[in-house]
């Protein structure tokens, strides 16, 4: 990892640059797959899934024999994993739920509350499988009431969705599965085909095809976001615990090279054990040559003199997940605002809220935690104003409203309220 020792330096090197796609190649690519999808539904999908994931399928849905099948399959301690952690995310959901759910009317007006009817999950698969964002992504859409929830996943070649996937969506009550990936599902789920029907918003995790789908369908549905690279940036002073600051870092920079790692830290001293401990536990990773070279290519050593300015390097770069590995946690957690999730103190690392903690793993990332925040109910639920006033409004409002239409030179805009004025004041 590179060692960063000047905080001029340390504010260019997390200043996050403009993500871009070269000649727009990828661009391009999904726009023939979306254009594809629409004109020809669902033989798109065949020949795009014979394409790109090698199997030739006769039918796009997993049946409810497939689902059975793989509970049975799957290891019954991971089933009791996954039952554990979801009685966790359906609890943190629902007491978000009595903070988002509420419509009111007061004197008139007020707000209508209600859920999405039909959301579209995506979630990657193939040859590995993510029960976790399964969970994840249909509870918080379960909680608040969607009326239909879909799941699309590739298939591997065999034709069949990893057992552990189906068992995850059994659990969260998901209702239909479909053996669809990449940018050609996305393009299904906001176009609609004669299989997959057409959903209000879709949400989840994917590759650069998958997320150049959801921006390209953007207008026609509604996304949760453009989830990018996973990220963690640790603020550490010289009482956290290397071996514990090293195995966070690994643990996100497993998931693909392009995963960034940071820690910034007040202690020369904790720097150097952290980097010891890194060559000690990355051998022993499965995957050591992906977190290898993750750690390698976009792993950051901040040394700064102040906690302050560890707080305002956080906030600038505005990372998917913050961790705090320092005295006295509170008094720092108010003074982050920018951060997908924020783990604080040495008993909080990111692997428990990606699996059992209860907020959703979909966080917001490649600084879109400035502007944006954590999958909850309320990316499921809808609002509508609501508007039921009596005649003596008219009177208190109506001068005001035409005032304003007339000098915008809508005069139909007048014309509603002084038919209604002139009715009010002939009673």
């Amino acid at each position: 990892m590179k060692v960063i020792r000047d905080y001029r330096q340390a504010l260019k090197a997390l200043n996050r640059s403009i993500r871009y796609d070269p000649g727009n190649r990828i661009e391009a690519a999904v726009r023939e797959i979306v254009v594809s999808v629409k004109e020809n539904g669902d033989k798109a999908l065949y020949a795009y899934t014979e394409r790109f994931d090698g199997v030739r399928l006769k039918s796009l849905v997993v049946t409810r024999r497939e689902i059975t099948a793989a509970l049975r399959a799957a290891d019954p301690q991971l089933i009791n994993a996954l039952k554990f952690a979801a009685a966790r995310i359906v609890k943190f959901h629902k007491t978000c739920m009595l903070r988002y759910g509420r419509g009111f009317l007061k004197d008139g007006l007020g707000q209508q509350v209600l859920p999405l009817e039909r959301v579209g999950l995506y979630v990657p698969g193939g040859t590995a499988s993510y029960p976790s964002t399964v969970l994840m992504t249909a509870i918080p859409a379960r909680v608040a009431g969607v009326k239909e929830i879909i799941v699309a996943t590739p298939c591997g070649k065999d034709g069949k969705v990893p057992a552990n996937t189906l068992a995850a969506a059994a659990i969260a009550g998901v209702d239909r599965i479909f053996k669809i990936g990449g940018a050609q599902a996305i393009a299904a789920m906001a176009l609609g085909t004669t299989s997959m029907p057409r959903v209000d918003k879709i949400c989840g995790p994917g590759n650069v095809y998958v997320m150049t789908a959801k921006k390209m369908v953007y207008g026609l549905v509604d996304i949760d976001a453009l989830q990018g690279p996973s990220e963690i940036m640790i603020i550490a002073d010289g009482s956290a615990d290397p071996s514990f600051c090293a195995a966070d870092l690994i643990a996100q920079s497993e998931h693909d090279d392009m995963a960034s790692s940071i820690i910034i830290t007040t202690s020369e001293g904790l720097a150097e054990k952290v980097q010891s401990e890194l060559k000690k536990q990355l051998p022993g990773l499965k995957r050591k040559t992906i977190a290898g070279r993750a750690l390698e290519s976009n792993g950051l050593i901040i040394i700064v003199k102040t906690l302050d300015q560890a707080v305002e390097l956080a906030n600038l770069y505005a990372p998917e997940h913050l961790s705090l590995m320092v005295k006295n946690t509170e008094r720092y957690i108010s003074r982050i605002r920018n951060a997908g999730c924020i783990c604080a103190g040495r008993y909080s690392p990111v692997v428990l809220g990606d699996y059992v903690a209860g907020p959703s793993h979909a966080l917001p990332t490649g600084g879109s935690a400035r502007f944006s925040s954590p999958l909850t109910v309320q990316d499921f639920l809808k609002i509508n104003s609501v508007i039921a006033l009596e005649d003596s409004a008219i009177r208190r409002l109506g001068q005001a409203a035409m005032m304003m239409a007339d000098s915008e030179e809508l005069t139909g805009h007048a014309g509603a309220v002084r038919i209604r004025l002139k009715k009010v004041r002939s009673k």
